[in-house]
């Protein structure tokens, strides 16, 4: 198993995507704290309950006490910290909207969330990491950020956001041994989308059609793409954004 005795720590871990990483990396052996806004216990109990290891800790992203107790509960129950997986954003609670009708409020909170979160947790899990002398810290960009989708602003600013946080976090991690990198999912069919009036069926399809594989995306093509960033396979691997979209976007 790639990750036996790892301590990985997902934001967003309770549901979708995140509970997707989640299982899948406990899979490999990882330990997993699942951290989220929303109770974890049921994502902590599946691992659990396969002869896994995994905790659940009530998180708010864009409050930086609560992100330290998150990396506090971490060492506290595993005495590591060894990858981050910074995937807690406000997405498709959203609607898509023209820019001009976005309030300041709403724009806040989604940097709040998906930028500031994003920075706090990695701020949170740098001095463990540090001591330890490794870490992989995975940000989740988007590929709409490469795109440019319009009626969706806030959104796709603050993953465009998140790559230049991973460039520039990487450059300032090299000595200390830790890796920072990105990954770009494309529109991927999680439980949030398929309930979501924002992708109707219609829309679903005509993103499919759009890439070289014409079929929806789902949270398991995520997954190996994880997996490779958070073991030792990704060792020299630092400051990229890989786009896993079925062949939309080119880079």
């Amino acid at each position: 198993m790639k990750l036996q005795g790892k301590v990985v720590i997902i934001t967003g871990g309770a549901r979708g995507l995140g509970k997707a990483y989640a299982l899948h990396l406990a899979k490999e052996g990882a330990r997993i704290v699942a951290a989220d806004i929303v109770d974890g216990t049921g994502v902590a109990e599946e691992i659990t309950k396969k002869g896994g290891e995994a905790i659940a800790v009530i998180t708010d992203v864009s409050k930086e006490a609560s992100t330290e107790a998150m990396a506090r509960a971490a060492v506290d129950r595993f005495g590591r910290i060894d990858v981050l997986i910074n995937n807690a954003a406000l997405f498709t609670a959203l609607g898509k909207k023209p820019f001009h009708k976005v309030t300041e409020e709403e724009w806040d909170r989604v940097q709040a969330v998906n930028v500031k979160g994003t920075f706090l947790c990695s701020k949170a899990v740098y001095p463990q990491m540090k001591q330890q002398g490794k870490g992989k810290i995975i940000n989740i960009s988007s590929a709409t950020f490469h795109q440019g989708t319009p009626y969706f602003i806030h959104y796709v600013t603050s993953k465009g956001g998140i790559v230049g946080f991973t460039r520039a976090l990487a450059r300032e991690l090299g000595d200390d041994n830790i890796s920072v990198n990105s990954i770009a999912p494309g529109l991927t069919v999680s439980e949030s989308v398929q309930g979501s009036e924002m992708y109707p069926e219609g829309a679903l399809k005509a993103v499919a059609g759009m890439r070289c594989f014409k079929r929806d995306e789902t949270p398991e093509d995520l997954l190996g793409m994880a997996l490779f960033l958070a073991s030792d396979d990704s060792d020299f691997v630092t400051g990229q954004t890989y786009i896993v979209d079925g062949g939309v976007v080119f880079q």
